[in-house]
């Protein structure tokens, strides 16, 4: 018999694993089995949940969009109207956001969107909804809010790219830059 209730907490136990597991190996060469074993159940289990590697990894970084969602709002929520683009740079670079495993699981994802249509599909909705909202957080701050919005997303991409090749930015230093350049983008 099946324990009522447990899906939910297996599923969970699964994609701290993998995000874990892709972490530590830097890239998508694990397999099933030791994301499994890492969360403490059969690899029969993780195929039961999630299908194949490729799904679990997919639920990995929803999971991982849905936490920097959370972390966007809740920097917009305390950001006065001004401030909305500085709150969303933060967001991106706030410690649950910008730690090594997920750093690891961004640039995995990337690769993985260059072949696989759910992932390329999940990376386009994640980087229109960014560019849509940097662009309307730099109405009348920019002289151009498309443009400065897309140049502050390939900077923050940049940095997580950087930081995925061994050269770590601390958080708050990623901040700072690209803060940094927020800045120089409303002079213009």
């Amino acid at each position: 018999m099946p324990k009522i209730g447990m899906e939910p907490i297996r599923r969970d136990a699964l994609v701290k694993a993998t995000i874990a597991e892709v972490g530590g190996a830097g890239s998508l060469d694990v397999t099933v089995s030791q994301i499994a074993r890492r969360a403490g159940m059969s690899s029969a289990l993780a195929h039961h949940y999630f299908g194949g590697k490729d799904q679990i990894f997919l639920a990995a970084m929803r999971r991982i969009l849905s936490d920097f969602g959370a972390e966007a709002r809740r920097e917009l929520a305390a950001a006065a109207p001004y401030e909305r683009a500085s709150a969303i740079v933060r967001a991106c670079f706030a410690p649950s956001c910008f730690a090594p495993d997920v750093i690891a699981a961004w640039m995995t994802f990337y690769v993985l969107a260059q072949n696989n249509p759910q992932a390329l599909r999940l990376w386009r909705i994640y980087q229109r909804r960014l560019r849509s909202n940097l662009t309307h957080a730099l109405r009348g701050q920019a002289a151009d809010p498309v443009d400065a919005a897309a140049t502050l997303a390939a900077l923050i991409d940049g940095l997580y790219l950087r930081a995925a090749l061994n050269e770590p930015e601390a958080p708050g230093r990623a901040t700072e830059q690209a803060l940094r350049l927020l800045a120089m983008l409303r002079e213009d």
